[in-house]
């Protein structure tokens, strides 16, 4: 397989940034080129996605980052909000739940992107409030060009909107109708939010720091936490379960959350030290998928070869099954991550790794810690659950888009990379508050995460709901370092998919010597083996996904194998971005499926 690229990889010195949207790239780039760092032009992206992909995330979601200062140690920022106080399991039970609904009020987190934003510019940024979400409140008061995806995921809820979720249907059915792919859209009750707490931040004056930590507190004392509240506590709202539902979520618990910094968790390989969040994200599963895969000589395979493909899957079958089995918010329970990272817990585990595929779903054993797998399988769903499930966004078809063959684009997430000139790195992948999640509220022009819908409504799962909890999130980021220095970042949207898709592209990169861009444009493939993070839960045993354009030899012997495989289209699966510092020079590439990523530098 020739190493072909759709685009060049972007060399420079100056600065680069790839994201999953050219504007959100542009005007990371805009803020470099104005003198601010990595930081600055992080916040100023992460903002600008809210606008640009509001199918994917906004602001009422959720992100993680990973971060490295020149010359500090990199540091987790987790901007993932905690489950609400009166969220417990009981409360839920009460309701005849066994699931939490994947849409409306139930499925709310407090949200926490925004302050982990505002953390990050206060303590590592340069530029003021209002220089940074200038970019967004421009963009939200005159309007961007609407992506396919976009206009999909409204024409698909449309009918939930005018008849349930009035208040979004002001934002996403201007006149009353579907805008049309291409056509202009704005937010102006959004770029009115984000206004008023730029001009309420500068009434203490013109100290940076102040203006930040004020936002901080409008956001969780003044009139967005007050505004969510009353929406939240005097309002019942229609969700999946396919009826009116109350919400848990109050302006106390967004008043007593704030984001944090954690150290990462690292795992050696190949010269390498990855870097990924804790447990209470799906992250350290790409790092078990390595110490797995560190018994097989993947150096003497190709990247189509189906032996490569045949044993990451299988990998992958048994990290994912280890997730479900034992990750968690690490605050409430014990994750033995170092036993599951050990060489000996991995050595056994490899084992299981034969010349077929599995069908079975196999967690390992770790004497006093996990709970049991609950695998809801493929087609069971719950009783009175109407067709308009979307807890993982699924957008329409579109007949220009490739498509899997199901008939779906699927997408939940969007994700950047950037590296500024002095060597400062930020990668982020922002999500939650979509559009189609739950109903925007009142006078503020967004919506509020359903982060909520990761939880178990089992007391024996490591993942069950609680008070102040996080939720086992997908959202992840990624970043290696060699010889004690960052030299990489990269990420992709994708749900469980984002530590399959992200680990394809890191094993391209160091076993084929493949740059940034001819690791992001490979062909993809993945499992939905294990049981999906996203309501309704659905695992599909055996599954395997591939992209259109491997061989038909590797096809072949993968279901020789006896891997339930789906050809997709040629270019279906991954949106990945990423960026690198080697050789003296800043790098990165960027996902040309469904034509919206991009990466700039020079």
């Amino acid at each position: 397989m020739s190493n072909f690229t759709t685009r060049p990889e972007i060399v420079g010195d100056f600065g680069v940034v790839a994201s999953t949207h050219w504007i959100a790239s542009g005007v990371g780039m805009s803020v470099l080129e104005r003198g601010g760092n990595a930081f600055d032009a992080a916040v100023a992206t992460g903002f600008t996605l809210q606008i640009v992909e509001p199918h994917l995330n906004g602001p009422g979601g959720e992100v993680p980052m990973l971060i490295a200062k020149a010359g500090e140690a990199p540091r987790v920022v987790c901007g993932q909000g905690v489950a609400p106080q009166n969220a417990t399991l009981d409360a839920y039970k009460s309701l005849g739940l066994d699931i939490v609904p994947g849409t409306g009020f139930l499925s709310a987190v407090v949200p926490g992107a925004f302050d982990a934003w505002m953390m990050l510019l206060l303590d590592y940024g340069t530029l003021h409030l209002r220089d940074v979400l200038s970019y967004a409140v421009g963009y939200a008061q005159s309007g961007v060009p609407l992506v396919p995806n976009i206009v999909g995921t409204i024409s698909k809820v449309q009918d939930q909107f005018n008849d349930h979720w009035p208040s979004s249907a002001e934002v996403f059915l201007p006149g009353g109708r579907v805008p049309k792919v291409g056509s202009r859209f704005a937010n102006p009750i959004l770029a009115k939010t984000y206004s008023r707490i730029i001009e309420e931040a500068e009434t203490v004056g013109g100290d940076r720091e102040q203006q930040i930590q004020k936002a901080r507190q409008i956001w969780r004392e003044g009139f967005v936490a007050e505004a969510v509240d009353m929406f939240f506590t005097q309002n019942e709202m229609m969700d999946t379960t396919g009826r009116p539902q109350p919400g848990f979520l109050t302006g106390a618990d967004m008043a007593s959350w704030s984001a944090s910094y954690e150290e990462p968790l690292s795992y050696h390989y190949k010269g390498y030290d990855v870097l990924k969040t804790g447990p209470w994200g799906q992250g350290p599963a790409f790092l078990q998928q390595l110490a797995l895969l560190k018994g097989f000589d993947l150096d003497g395979m190709s990247p189509d070869d189906p032996e490569f493909v045949h044993v990451v899957i299988e990998a992958s079958k048994l990290a994912f099954a280890d997730r479900e089995a034992f990750y968690g918010d690490p605050d409430f329970v014990d994750v033995p991550m170092e036993t599951l990272l050990s060489d000996a817990y991995n050595d056994e585990r490899r084992k299981l790794i034969g010349d077929q595929a599995s069908l079975e779903l196999r967690p390992g054993h770790v004497e006093g810690a996990g709970g049991p797998v609950v695998n809801r399988p493929l087609g069971e769903t719950e009783e009175g659950r109407n067709n308009k499930d979307i807890g993982e966004p699924t957008v329409a078809r579109f007949d220009d888009l490739p498509t899997g063959a199901d008939g779906r684009t699927k997408g939940d997430t969007c994700h950047f990379d950037i590296i500024d000139q002095w060597g400062n790195m930020a990668t982020a992948t922002p999500s939650g508050g979509w559009l189609q999640s739950s109903p925007v509220v009142p006078g503020l022009g967004f919506c509020l995460t359903n982060r909520a819908q990761m939880f178990w409504l089992d007391e024996r799962s490591p993942t069950c709901i609680a008070p102040g909890k996080r939720p086992r999130t997908t959202l992840s980021v990624s970043m290696a370092m060699k010889d004690g220095k960052p030299e990489t970042t990269f990420g992709t949207p994708g749900g469980d998919q984002q530590d399959q898709w992200s680990l394809h592209h890191f094993l391209r990169y160091v076993h084929f010597g493949q740059n940034l861009q001819e690791a992001i444009d490979a062909p993809g493939f993945h499992t939905n083996h294990f049981p999906s993070s996203f309501y309704p839960r659905e695992a599909d045993a055996g599954h395997l996904v591939v992209e259109g354009r491997f061989p038909s030899s590797t096809i072949e012997e993968l279901k020789r194998k006896g891997h339930r495989v789906q050809v997709d289209g040629d270019w279906t699966l991954g949106r990945m971005t990423a960026a690198s510092k080697t050789d003296g020079f800043l790098r990165a590439g960027a996902n040309a499926r469904f034509m919206q990523g991009y990466a700039v530098g020079r």
